[in-house]
């Protein structure tokens, strides 16, 4: 029998599935990367970025009245964005335009609004 090093009560190891899914899960710097990309969604005022950003590509000028917040507040949000490819930034003429950085983040961030959407609903939570 194998060693059960995870201090679970379970007593069946399954070395199959440990095997398989340790070989499929990414290497430490995709983990990494993977960690700051949902890290920098866990602030609010970066998710309302990217919903605006959804609906529109839109300047910093912009977005500080539709966010109520300063350009210095909101261009230190887009350039935690940007870093991490959730946003990219077109130069059009003297003003800059920014908008989500594909179409998977567009995906990623329309699925997870449809989920908690759904979660909600399920709940009985208003929309």
């Amino acid at each position: 029998m194998e060693r059960n090093v995870s201090g679970c009560d379970c007593n069946v190891i399954h070395p199959e599935i440990v095997e398989a899914v340790g070989k499929q899960m990414g290497k430490r710097e995709e983990i990494e990367k993977l960690a700051s990309f949902f890290k920098v969604l866990g602030d609010e005022t970066r998710v309302r970025i990217l919903w605006a950003l959804d609906i529109h590509s839109v300047c910093v000028c912009d977005l500080s009245n539709i966010l109520g917040m300063t350009k210095s507040a909101i261009s230190h949000q887009l350039a935690a964005l940007k870093r991490v490819g959730l946003v990219r930034s077109e130069k059009k003429g003297k003003t800059v335009y920014y908008s989500l950085d594909d179409e998977h983040v567009q995906e990623v961030f329309e699925t997870a609004l449809r989920h908690i959407r759904h979660d909600g609903q399920e709940k009985g939570e208003e929309k």
